[in-house]
């Protein structure tokens, strides 16, 4: 069987998916930034997650939908490809790519920053490429390797939120030794539940809805999974319960166990907790948390980005080379090129890290609302096309169709446009506009041209015959 007539491998268990699933939405975004959010709302941080974890949760429902009709390592790309057309697949596909390299070329650096800060004789760059090259070999090896790592980093992630969720229960009910009961304290008193009025938490919520991303990995994970059906409904059923538990319930411990405009304490907010319950070396626990979290997040990002440039090369909208794959169905050279250009971006971050570095991570920024986008719109689409075709395969559905779904389209809008009127996003708003424009640009006057040649070959050829 030649290189190109290989197929990726079927390796990663329900486990292996579930958890993908999981460690996919716990990123070091909810270790720290929680507290920024918690700063600017108060307690009302809650409503901000429960609005901001509903649209992710709509997003994941109609995602799942289609996985489970066509699982796919292209995803929402091949979705988008069938719905609406190929420039909506090359477009989503390929800015997809580029989001999760530029997301690498950040978590690589901030490992390496973590290494040096622990060994200082270490420099940042040599931990950082020391750790990428790492998860390359892992994912290069097999997709079984990739599976198991994830596997135990985000394992270790779960357990460190579910001990932290304990102590908190355990503080609030006035169970743990030392620590008096805060009661309601914190989320009454204090400028009571909306200290900073109602704009911050819907202000929060576009914040929040960008920290969240990552849940799709789990229904591009599941096209290489023994049984790619019952995967997909596992996970995208999983996400209500993690957003719920993880999220929602956790950051109802941080406000009912921290006064809101405690600036310390909500700088590390979980490292806080464990010390006030009088944990020893919490900080220092917390720390090796967020790195590993980085890790899981440095090791995902280079399955995913090898995986849609290996989708976009089946479709021929990237080089056949990527097509390649080894003798455990991993495609080695879509996974080396994701790799290189990850630590040719982290490179710039030691080079020039107020100008090409802030630039290509402003570009990338606003791209997973996009996405989100064009999952709904191909979502309709799609749904409808299986309505009047093959109803009976609809074994997963979105609720409230099509309502839910136009809602969410409205408020996935909404979001990416208030990043133009947000000081910390609006250079991300604007690159990403300018970056998705190029990306549709180079679809149409390069690879529409050579459909529309191929078609003609095609034509001409059956006419000779």
């Amino acid at each position: 069987m030649s290189h190109q007539e290989q197929k990726l491998s079927k390796s990663l268990t329900t486990r292996h998916v579930t958890m993908i699933s999981i460690g996919g939405v716990i990123g070091a975004g909810l270790f720290v930034g929680s507290g920024a959010i918690i700063q600017s709302t108060g307690p009302a941080a809650i409503l901000s997650y429960v609005l901001g974890g509903l649209v992710v949760v709509l997003v994941m429902r109609m995602l799942g939908e289609m996985a489970v009709l066509n699982p796919d390592s292209g995803s929402f790309s091949t979705y988008a490809h069938q719905a609406i057309g190929p420039w909506a697949g090359y477009t989503i596909g390929w800015l997809y790519w580029f989001n999760w390299v530029i997301i690498v070329a950040i978590e690589a650096t901030l490992v390496g920053s973590y290494i040096h800060d622990w060994v200082p004789a270490i420099p940042v760059w040599v931990g950082s490429l020391s750790l990428t090259l790492l998860m390359t070999v892992t994912n290069i090896y097999s997709v079984k390797a990739y599976g198991e790592f994830e596997y135990w980093l985000a394992l270790i992630k779960v357990v460190a939120i579910v001990a932290f969720l304990g102590v908190g229960v355990l503080m609030i009910f006035g169970v743990m030794p030392g620590v008096d009961a805060p009661g309601l304290s914190n989320i009454t008193g204090n400028g009571g539940f909306f200290p900073q009025g109602i704009s911050p938490v819907f202000l929060s919520v576009v914040f929040i809805t960008f920290s969240l991303v990552g849940s799709e990995v789990a229904a591009i994970a599941a096209g290489e999974s023994d049984n790619p059906e019952k995967n997909v409904v596992r996970a995208i059923n999983s996400v209500v319960l993690r957003i719920l538990i993880f999220f929602i319930g956790s950051v109802t411990i941080l406000v009912t166990v921290l006064p809101w405009d405690a600036q310390d304490l909500l700088k590390t907010p979980y490292a806080s907790v464990f010390d006030m319950a009088g944990l020893p070396a919490a900080g220092q626990v917390m720390n090796i948390v967020i790195f590993i979290s980085l890790l899981s997040v440095l090791n995902s990002g280079l399955y995913t980005s090898s995986r849609m440039l290996y989708s976009l090369a089946q479709k021929k909208e990237a080089p056949r080379i990527f097509l390649q794959v080894n003798k455990k169905g991993v495609p080695f050279w879509a996974v080396l090129a994701s790799t290189s250009f990850a630590y040719i971006c982290a490179m710039f971050k030691f080079i020039s890290p107020d100008k090409m570095f802030v630039f290509l991570a402003n570009s990338a920024g606003g791209v997973c609302m996009l996405v989100y986008i064009f999952i709904a719109i191909s979502h309709i689409r799609l749904r409808r096309r299986i309505e009047k075709e093959t109803p009976e395969k609809l074994k997963v559905k979105m609720w409230l169709f099509p309502y839910l779904t136009y809602l969410t389209i409205l408020v996935l809008i909404g979001i990416f446009i208030a990043q133009a009127f947000i000081d910390d996003m609006r250079l991300q708003f604007y690159l990403t506009s300018l970056i998705t424009i190029f990306v549709i640009g180079s679809y149409f006057l390069f690879y529409r041209k050579e459909r529309t040649l191929s078609a003609v070959e095609k034509n001409q050829t059956k006419e000779v015959i």
